[in-house]
């Protein structure tokens, strides 16, 4: 006799909670309802369950503080989040935090039962396809998604509004600006969330692999085709199939990717049979696609059918406010995954972060974070831990035309003058104004009496 599923369902919302609860009934759950975060901590004190799903909207304090209590618990419960219009960074905060899956109100029972069966290890996929797991909180992380930006916030807005629609989608945006992340996370959000996420990393192979690559191929299509073999379209049946850098495909390719995109119909190589595909396809590119249209490189047919949905991610360095505290989220998960202290950037350090142009985005400030991290051996990161390039870069104070303040370029420039000219007559006189103004200006950026006595001649 197969053991009872106990499921907890926390909800302060009597109508979902119920509906929800009666649809796991239908698929054998034994089911146990929480109206309240005290009720929800009573019931997990006194059962052991194999799953829970935790509403975010439960209470005033939102269930998201509840999450890592939940986590926490003996049995280590599956835990899934359900959230009405939830946004993609709380989605990408809650796979972080340890929960097994996201799903945006209303959740319908083919979304139930799917998850249900995951859970319960009773899902079958075709074939064994690569990047279809949750990913690791390091892997989550590589390129970040949370943002001050209003320019980043109106990318994830779009992503999250597309991510219901079975639409083709084409993410724009230099290399490490975070185009397979957010492509993971409109999966992950997307009625397709329990089938396979597949990535094909198109510029790693020639035009003729990567055609058995996303087709597959039946034996003795070639040399070396010993066996039939899938593709990765066959692979991603009922999910996602993610094509990352799709302006590196040669124009033979393309034809026939268009026509799977316009029909779901493919064939694999060294076959006559043609094959069907429920496949929803995004794309990413770095490429201006449209000077390789102009070109004759890039087909413009091709082009109108990946970019249904456009979404544009913008650089680094156009997101100037972000740096820092992406900078101090690697810090704190560097430092936890080595097990070292806490690791915390002086102030010369958070200039040169801010300072410098970041011409491969976060993923090259993780890198650099990460080195930092590992090779610097005190607690607090001087600029000194990070590569002489970006100290040739950026110099050692603030940019001009950086995401700097007045003050800092001002404290900057004034500090500069003073190390050249220590008498602070002389060095006011330079700057245009008078030693007494010069004097309130260094107390207020934190220079004391002793050290303008110890500069005067």
């Amino acid at each position: 006799m197969e053991k009872a599923f106990d499921v907890l369902v926390i909800d302060d919302d009597p109508i979902h909670r119920r509906a929800l609860s009666l649809e796991l009934e239908t698929l054998g759950c034994r089911v146990v309802q929480a109206g309240s975060s005290s009720e929800a901590l009573a019931a997990v004190r006194s059962d052991a369950f194999a799953a829970v799903f935790l509403d975010l909207g439960l209470g005033s304090a939102g269930g998201l503080e509840l999450l890592p209590v939940l986590l926490g618990q003996g049995s280590r419960p599956a835990v899934v989040v359900t959230a009405t219009q939830p946004s993609v960074e709380t989605a990408v905060e809650t796979l972080r935090q340890g929960a097994k899956d996201f799903l945006p109100k209303p959740i319908s029972p083919v979304q139930i039962e799917g998850v249900i069966a995951r859970l319960k290890g009773g899902k079958k996929r075709r074939g064994k396809a690569p990047e279809t797991e949750t990913p690791s909180e390091e892997a989550l992380l590589d390129v970040s998604l949370e943002t001050r930006s209003a320019r980043m916030r109106a990318a994830l807005d779009a992503a999250r509004r597309a991510a219901v629609s079975d639409a083709s989608v084409l993410l724009r945006g230099e290399n490490g600006t975070g185009k397979t992340v957010l492509a993971r996370m409109i999966h992950q959000m997307s009625t397709r969330r329990d089938g396979p996420f597949v990535v094909v990393n198109c510029p790693s192979l020639p035009e003729d692999l990567l055609m058995s690559e996303l087709f597959g191929h039946v034996q003795g299509a070639f040399t070396g085709a010993l066996h039939n073999r899938s593709g990765r379209v066959e692979m991603a049946e009922s999910g996602t199939l993610f094509l990352d850098e799709i302006g590196e495909i040669q124009p033979k390719l393309q034809s026939k990717l268009l026509r799977f995109l316009q029909e779901k119909v493919f064939e694999r190589v060294g076959d006559s049979r043609s094959l069907r595909a429920d496949v929803r396809v995004l794309a990413a590119t770095s490429r201006n696609l449209e000077a390789g249209v102009r070109e004759g490189r890039f087909r413009e047919d091709l082009l109108f059918r990946l970019n249904v949905v456009e979404i544009v991610l913008p650089p680094l360095r156009e997101r100037g406010e972000d740096i820092l505290p992406l900078a101090q989220g690697f810090l704190a998960l560097f430092a936890r995954l080595a097990r070292r202290p806490a690791l915390v950037l002086s102030p010369a350090a958070e200039r040169l972060l801010r300072g410098y142009a970041w011409p491969g985005n976060v993923r090259e400030l993780r890198n650099a974070i990460e080195r930092a991290g590992i090779l610097w051996p005190g607690p607090v990161l001087e600029p000194a831990a990070f590569p002489d390039r970006m100290g040739a870069q950026s110099g050692d104070g603030p940019r001009l035309g950086g995401w700097h303040t007045l003050e800092e370029i001002e404290r900057e420039h004034i500090e500069r003058v003073i190390e050249q000219i220590p008498n602070l007559e002389d060095a006011a006189r330079i700057l245009g104004i008078d030693d007494s103004t010069l004097w309130r200006k260094r107390k207020k950026f934190g220079k004391s009496e002793s050290d303008r006595a110890k500069e005067s001649p």
